[in-house]
């Protein structure tokens, strides 16, 4: 993959500042300085030691990201929102697991993902998921298709500039209609779960109430941080576990086989068009049957 950019520094500085302003990790640029051919400026070949200059072009060749083999093929269907060459936008439906792991190393996202990759020819084969979703979460997952677009991506992470928002049915009836739950979040021992802990990581989840139901309320959330399971726990600190969420002791009878959560909606600014983009992801039927049943 061949990137370009071109410089609008006042002043002359290092080929590494130049690109690390750019959004390139200090790990990428280690491995690139390593290649021979990675660097040009004004279309002639340089090294990691040439000094860029006002106006300057400077392009970058990013070599291919092989595939591991540790990670297998699925044929699989996956459901595309959107695709370009640096993105791919997915619906994940409930009960996909994310990424291989001891349970389960054939036929997860990634494993799907890869096969859409290597059957229409990419060059790049290490896909890497932005946004994970717990196995019985459906919804909207970004995945970038390359190291630089995983770059930025992580970057936005960091900057908490990626908005995440949910769709989840809890028990009862949630008050207030909006409020911030900031609340540390932790694992105990080996358990598997999540807990609000005091020395746990900072969280933060916002709330809104969209549709009370006579035993239920469905809200949108956002969430500011990435902890694992934080919908999930932040809810049930407050007394009102999502149904269906057998893990977290939330109602088994009401409906639904899993946790009633959907990843709804995703915007980011997308570094490679220069604009902010949005994709979302239709209820899926048994969320939307549950709503209609109890509504």
């Amino acid at each position: 993959m061949q990137v370009k950019w071109k410089s609008s520094e006042n002043q002359v500085i290092s080929l590494k500042k130049f690109l690390l302003k750019q959004g390139v990790s200090n790990r990428m640029y280690k491995n690139l300085k390593t290649q021979a051919d990675s660097f040009q400026i004004n279309g002639i070949q340089v090294d990691a030691t040439t000094k860029v200059q006002s106006a300057d072009v400077v392009v970058v060749n990013f070599p291919p990201e092989k595939a591991d083999d540790n990670v297998l093929v699925s044929e699989k269907p996956i459901e595309i929102l959107a695709e370009d060459d640096n993105w791919l936008i997915v619906n994940k439906p409930a009960g996909l697991t994310s990424v291989p792991g001891p349970s389960n190393r054939s036929d997860t996202l990634v494993n799907r993902v890869k096969g859409h990759l290597k059957k229409n020819g990419a060059k790049d084969l290490r896909p890497h998921l932005i946004t994970r979703l717990d196995r019985f979460t459906s919804g909207v997952v970004l995945i970038a298709k390359h190291q630089l677009a995983n770059s930025y991506a992580n970057q936005a992470l960091a900057k908490q500039t990626i908005d995440k928002r949910y769709l989840a049915i809890v028990s009862g009836s949630l008050q207030p209609d909006h409020g911030f739950i900031e609340k540390p979040i932790g694992r105990v021992g080996n358990n598997f779960y999540r807990e609000v802990l005091e020395d746990g990581q900072a969280a933060k989840t916002e709330y809104w109430v969209v549709k009370r139901l006579p035993k239920a309320t469905l809200i949108s959330v956002k969430l500011y941080t990435g902890r694992t399971h934080q919908i999930r726990v932040h809810l049930t600190s407050l007394g009102h576990p999502l149904l269906g969420d057998e893990l977290y002791q939330g109602p088994l009878n009401e409906g639904i086989s899993r946790q009633a959560l959907h990843a709804e909606k995703l915007t980011f600014y997308d570094p490679f068009l220069a604009k902010t983009r949005s994709f979302s992801a239709k209820l899926p039927k048994d969320m939307d049957q549950l709503l209609n049943e109890k509504g």
